[in-house]
């Protein structure tokens, strides 16, 4: 069979244990890892081979969905590092940070109200990607860094990523919200 259940993603995939992930290679690696493992391959197989043909699929469509999203690869990186990071307890305490959110969400609340609403809103989403992106390369460095501390700041980073990642899809159904309405009036 494919695939160890019992290695880590990054194990599964043939990649280095880093923040960095070349995503070319990670899905050559994934569509080969498919094939190998896929259900069809053991139709005529034993109900055991089947059983863990499916675990391997679902192991593998897993370990490939936290690599290739960098918020879900960052989390995963500090749980391998021992690192307890639980949404409950991790919050950001940063007040530029919260205010800079707040009036970010205001801003997305008064789109519809101004003029050329899908274009404020393509503002607003490109400034969201870049935030995003910014701040995941602020993980990168941190993770690379490897220590106790630069786990609790790393922590405070994929908050504030999930935070982002939160506004994106909030703007996005805003975006198809406006859509429609637009698509109505013509």
């Amino acid at each position: 069979m494919a695939a160890e259940l019992s290695s880590t993603h990054f194990e599964l995939f043939g990649l280095p244990q880093t923040f960095e992930v070349d995503r070319e290679l990670l899905d050559s690696r994934f569509r080969e890892l498919q094939r190998m493992a896929h259900p069809d391959r053991y139709a005529h197989a034993s109900d055991q081979e089947r059983r863990i043909s499916m675990q391997q699929a679902i192991r593998i469509n897993e370990g490939y969905q936290t690599l290739k999203d960098p918020l879900r690869r960052g989390r995963y990186l500090l749980e391998l590092g021992g690192y307890d990071f639980s949404d409950e307890h991790h919050t950001t305490s940063d007040p530029e940070f919260l205010m800079e959110q707040m009036e970010l969400r205001e801003t997305i609340g008064e789109v519809r109200s101004g003029p050329d609403p899908l274009d404020r809103l393509g503002v607003i989403m490109d400034r969201i990607a870049a935030d995003f992106d910014a701040l995941a390369i602020r993980l990168r460095g941190q993770l690379a860094a490897g220590t106790v501390n630069d786990h609790d700041v790393a922590a405070d980073i994929l908050m504030k990523m999930q935070f982002f990642r939160k506004l994106d899809e909030e703007t996005q159904e805003l975006e198809a919200s406006l859509e429609d309405e637009l698509d109505q009036k013509h």
